[in-house]
């Protein structure tokens, strides 16, 4: 198994995508826009982030995020 090393940098930012595990002609994430957006907010209100950029496409979502000063936890988001 792969052996990650995270850096836990408190108020870092933060670049990733997601993709969906089926891609091919999926249109899940732009279909479901409003669950994704409620996503996003259930977790901001749980563990606090800023949204930088954010592009939704229909099959994956590239993110910029900043964490808070005192928090470097990113996977938990």
């Amino acid at each position: 198994m792969t052996e990650y090393r995270r850096f836990y940098i408190p108020k870092a930012l933060w670049f990733f995508t997601v993709n969906l595990a089926e891609r091919k002609n999926n249109r899940l994430l732009i279909e479901k826009i409003d669950v994704l957006s409620q996503a996003f907010r259930y977790v901001k209100i749980r563990k606090p982030f800023y949204i930088n950029a954010v592009v939704i496409m229909p099959d994956h979502l590239h993110c910029i995020w900043t964490l808070p000063p005192d928090d470097g936890d990113y996977s938990m988001r």
